[in-house]
């Protein structure tokens, strides 16, 4: 039996609850399906737990990226500093507002921005620099708010995938002047279709923020920008108010897995397989990734026993063809090539059984120890 990356029946127990909103809200007599009660709501529910003065619901993470880099003034002749290992919308929000991304190498084992080379790559014309919290670690968000103090730029935390980490006491998304979630399927809050939030501390930020997910409205039909059709579904927003409460177990059960994986991977090092750094603070358990010196090898050994597993990012960002014209000729990011050479995700989705978890960490236990036979014999 295979044990899937991703949780096949992620909504099942919720399913008629869905189907009755679907209807409920379709044949209300206002007949709202965006930006209406359900969606103010969901909005006011996740600024209450983060303590932020506002947040907008959204499209998407990726449009969440581009409406908080549009009302930061971020345009042609700013640039942006950006991880060189990450997801593309990294870089696409920042091109398509016509500024330049310029990526900073990665940590080796974190795989977050490293930020002392984000500080390297900051010049007269940065307006902002972007850290991203990546798998299951958040970048180092107090250092990066130091940063942008010092050298008087925007910080905007790309935590698209870390909806429920915490750090130093702090929330995710709370850290810059403005922080994303994105609530694909997949991500830690994931919904039944897709959608993202933008998290502020800046009111003045958030009503701008608010006003360019509905193509520059301020008030209805009244335009005073250029803005994005970025609305958020009230099916979507009304499904995600009913499966709040139940948010923190998901998280907790995550949390279990990393942890059980990280004590039994602790000793692999020297075997060639890296897990994570351990401990909960800092953590988000989106994806728990590995680093292994041979990927392809330790994939192909784990699909033999049935065990999913997935590569993020097999190239770094600059390296991709539609950002290759903002790479410096000599420049390097050796870190994000090691990551996209050797990262390698295995499942931590909360519908994972204990046993499924067990055979799990007992075949990249296996994996391990059988390669460094190998290498003894080859001695």
């Amino acid at each position: 039996m295979t044990i899937p990356f991703f949780a096949p029946d992620l909504f099942e127990s919720d399913r008629q609850v869905l189907l009755d909103l679907v209807h409920e809200i379709g044949t209300a007599p206002a007949q709202k399906f965006l930006l209406g009660e359900h969606t103010a709501r969901f909005e006011d529910a996740l600024r209450t737990s983060l303590g932020a003065a506002d947040v907008v619901a959204c499209s998407s993470g990726t449009s969440a990226l581009t409406l908080v880099l549009h009302a930061m003034g971020v345009g042609p002749g700013d640039e942006v500093v950006v991880p060189a290992y990450g997801c593309a919308p990294l870089a696409n929000s920042v091109v398509g507002l016509g500024a330049t991304p310029v990526f900073a190498d990665i940590d080796p084992w974190t795989m977050v921005a490293d930020p002392d080379r984000v500080e390297q790559a900051i010049t007269a014309r940065t307006r902002a620099i972007m850290p991203a919290h990546m798998f299951s670690v958040m970048a180092g968000m107090p250092r990066m708010r130091e940063i942008a103090r010092q050298h008087g730029v925007r910080l905007v935390e790309d935590s698209a995938v870390a909806q429920g980490g915490v750090l130093d006491g702090r929330p995710a998304g709370t850290w810059g002047e403005a922080g994303v979630f994105s609530f694909v399927q997949v991500k830690t809050f994931g919904t039944a279709g897709e959608g993202g939030a933008v998290i502020t501390m800046d009111p003045e930020l958030g009503q701008a923020v608010r006003s360019l997910r509905n193509h520059g409205q301020g008030e209805r039909f009244v335009y005073r920008r250029t803005g994005y059709n970025s609305r958020f579904d009230e099916v979507l927003a009304a499904f995600q108010l009913h499966r709040l409460p139940g948010f923190p177990a998901l998280l907790e059960r995550r949390a279990r897995i990393a942890d059980y994986y990280t004590e039994r991977f602790a000793p692999l090092r020297e075997q060639g397989v890296l897990a994570p750094p351990a401990g909960r603070n800092g953590r988000c358990y989106y994806v728990y990734s590995l680093l292994a010196d041979d990927r392809d090898a330790l994939q192909r050994y784990l699909a033999a026993r049935g065990i999913e597993s997935h590569v993020y990012y097999p190239q770094p960002l600059p390296h991709q063809a539609a950002f290759a014209r903002f790479a410096p000729a000599g420049r390097s990011w050796p870190h994000a090539a090691s990551a996209a050479r050797r990262q390698l995700a295995i499942p931590v989705h909360p519908c994972l059984t204990d046993a499924q978890v067990e055979h799990i960490a007992a075949a990249v236990r296996a994996y391990a120890g059988a390669r460094e036979n190998t290498k003894e014999r080859s001695r």
